[in-house]
């Protein structure tokens, strides 16, 4: 297992309709910063957030895993996701033009093979594994799916199909290091029964479904009257009668591609739980739902080990990155207002900045004489300096900006914060700079005590 984070080695672009959707979108995959993560953006909107690939995201998962943040909804995500997680991808921005990502040809070939062109660049940051330390298991009673994770020390995974198809009968494919993602794997379309579709059209789903971009199995014959029906609901043409087995292909590319195909859905699920995992997974008719729900009991097994390590840690002997001088040449606050006193760390999506908390502070005399405590809005305003370091280190002429509050949300106060306490306040951008807005995530520790939390939206604007 590689140790090191990967990125892109280039910009790759697609275009195609939505499965579900129907809208034809384009999407640009590009490569990222080390500790990125893989991030989603709806370009066609303005102003809109940047989605983190996380199962913390995930809202529906009927026919398709998708994402929502802020009321910003991204749809079928896994196949791109799937191919990142055959490759070993840990960091990429993905920009799309509209609600869904492209469907192509129903696999993930089309973007494993861009990638498989290229290569990846190896980063210097560690990749982050989760080792399974005891057994995971769920089971969803109304489908019979189920998953077992179990201790092992790479990943491996076993997956076992059952429709109780005549067609299709029961099918079983292995996985780990040892496969070929781009041949073995990638290839597999996703399926559909026939009987299927009507459920699925009347469910406002695969507007943008047709037989180039899934199989079709059939279980029974067809009339032609029944066909017809269809094609008048589809709004495609469709001849009958149909008989028994694959409508739109001669026959699959692998005897067990439907089985291949889950496991590629599988694997694309997992990515969202935001960690390499060790471990043995043994599936027996995975779909979205449940692969999603194993997702997030990883996450929340790992949330608190992976947070304590994201604390930024402060170590006085270290030069800063920006001190008191730059900070004053980037904003125009002063003192008494001035709350940053050096930078510690800056990259192009986060910054950490340091304020230490004496009691000479002028609102200590009334807030409060008897018990000194830091205002909660002179926190939130701590945190907009830092954050406003970052965006406007990354303009020309710095000097001539300000940033100006737009928006909170979320704010939330856990720990008071007092003479003595020196704080941590990290920042790190969830919208990137775009026609004057960023959004941010601000953070402020004590140690490793979170005190305070927010979502800032910032306008960044010249100065007259």
């Amino acid at each position: 297992m590689r140790n090191k984070q990967q990125t892109l080695r280039k910009i790759y672009s697609f275009g195609g309709v939505g499965l579900h959707s129907g809208k034809y979108v384009n999407i640009r995959i590009i490569p990222a910063e080390e500790n990125f993560g893989v991030k989603i953006v709806r370009s066609d909107l303005s102003d809109s957030p940047l989605i983190e690939a996380i199962a913390d995201y995930v809202v529906f998962t009927e026919r398709g895993t998708v994402l929502e943040k802020n009321g910003i909804r991204v749809s079928t995500v896994e196949h791109l996701l799937s191919a990142f997680a055959g490759f070993g991808v840990d960091n990429a921005l993905i920009e799309v033009d509209g609600p869904e990502f492209p469907i192509l040809d129903g696999s993930s070939l089309p973007y494993s093979n861009a990638i498989a062109s290229d290569g990846l660049l190896i980063q210097r940051a560690d990749r982050k594994y989760y080792k399974i330390e005891k057994e995971i298991y769920i089971k969803d009673e109304k489908t019979g799916s189920e998953i077992k994770i179990e201790p092992f020390d790479y990943l491996s995974i076993d997956v076992k199909i059952d429709f109780k198809s005549n067609v299709l009968g029961v099918q079983s494919v292995s996985y780990d290091a040892s496969v070929d993602y781009l041949k073995e794997i990638a290839p597999a379309r996703t399926f559909v029964f026939f009987h299927e579709i009507g459920k699925l059209v009347k469910s406002n789903l695969i507007k943008g479904g047709d037989l180039d971009n899934a199989i079709i199995v059939s279980e029974s014959r067809v009339e032609e009257n029944e066909v017809a029906k269809l094609s008048k609901l589809l709004g495609k043409e469709l001849s009958g009668p149909i008989n028994p087995g694959y409508v739109n292909i001669d026959t699959p590319l692998f005897t067990n591609e439907f089985a291949r195909h889950k496991l590629l859905d599988l694997l694309g699920d997992l990515y969202l739980s935001g960690v390499w995992i060790k471990g043995k997974i043994t599936a027996f008719k995975p779909g979205h739902k449940i692969n999603i729900e194993i997702s997030k009991i990883i996450r929340e097994m790992t949330n608190e080990n992976l947070k304590e390590k994201e604390i930024p840690r402060f170590d006085p002997n270290a030069e800063p990155v920006v001190d008191i001088n730059g900070i004053k040449k980037l904003l125009p606050h002063r003192p008494p207002f001035l709350m940053v006193d050096r930078i510690i760390s800056m990259s192009g999506h986060e910054v950490v900045g340091i304020k230490t908390i004496g009691i000479n502070e002028g609102y200590f005399v009334g807030h409060f004489p008897d018990e000194p405590v830091m205002p909660g809005v002179l926190i939130i305003e701590a945190m907009a300096q830092v954050g406003g370091i970052l965006v406007l280190s990354e303009l020309d002429e710095p000097e001539k900006y300000s940033t100006y509050f737009a928006k909170i949300n979320g704010a939330k106060f856990k720990r008071k914060v007092v003479p003595g306490d020196i704080l941590i306040i990290k920042l790190s951008l969830t919208s990137p700079l775009r026609r004057s807005i960023v959004g941010m995530k601000g953070e402020v520790y004590v140690g490793n005590t979170l005190a305070c939390e927010a979502d800032l939206v910032a306008q960044v604007i010249k100065n007259k």
